[in-house]
């Protein structure tokens, strides 16, 4: 493929990531090494304590009455539990022990007292997004956030390439 081919075919993405504001550039930001995962959506800095990574929704490892949800979309119990490991697993090799970059939302701490944040990789690259477009997570829909629009087209780009747990799914 040529250079000026296998950039258009890269211009889509770079569009989203901007749309998505992926580089980070709000004054409100922290930073710290995250030491520990505790699933898809949730994960400890060292300092700052719990994050929940917002706008997203994973899986749970075990069932739980969020699988409803999921069900509803056409995705398997069997892909429920898989996707929640996936996603696990995926945080442990994308953030166990990084420095991470964390743009709090508003409000900025859920029932739980954990902090909602955007988690950004060095690279730029903003974790929430990345879960979404490889199938691993889904738009938390209840509530309203910045990236809500961008999060809901990454999401429906994913179901549309089938990636994650949109492979096995019941097309609806």
């Amino acid at each position: 493929m040529t250079a000026p081919r296998r950039w258009l075919t890269r211009l889509p993405l770079l569009l989203l990531l901007i749309l998505c504001g992926a580089f980070v550039a709000q004054a409100d930001q922290w930073s710290g090494r995250v030491d520990w995962i505790y699933d898809g959506d949730t994960l400890r800095v060292d300092g700052l304590g719990k994050i929940r990574l917002l706008g997203i929704d994973t899986p749970e490892m075990a069932a739980s009455e969020r699988d409803n949800f999921y069900l509803r979309l056409g995705v398997s119990r069997k892909t429920i539990r898989r996707t929640a490991r996936d996603a696990l697993h995926f945080n442990i090799r994308h953030l166990k022990g990084k420095q991470v970059t964390l743009v709090p939302g508003n409000p900025q701490r859920d029932d739980y007292g954990r902090l909602l944040a955007y988690v950004y990789l060095p690279d730029g690259r903003m974790v929430n997004l990345m879960l979404i477009e490889n199938g691993l997570a889904t738009v938390f829909r209840r509530y309203a956030f910045d990236n809500k629009e961008c999060f809901l087209e990454a999401e429906r780009k994913a179901r549309e390439d089938r990636q994650g747990m949109w492979k096995y799914a019941k097309q609806r």
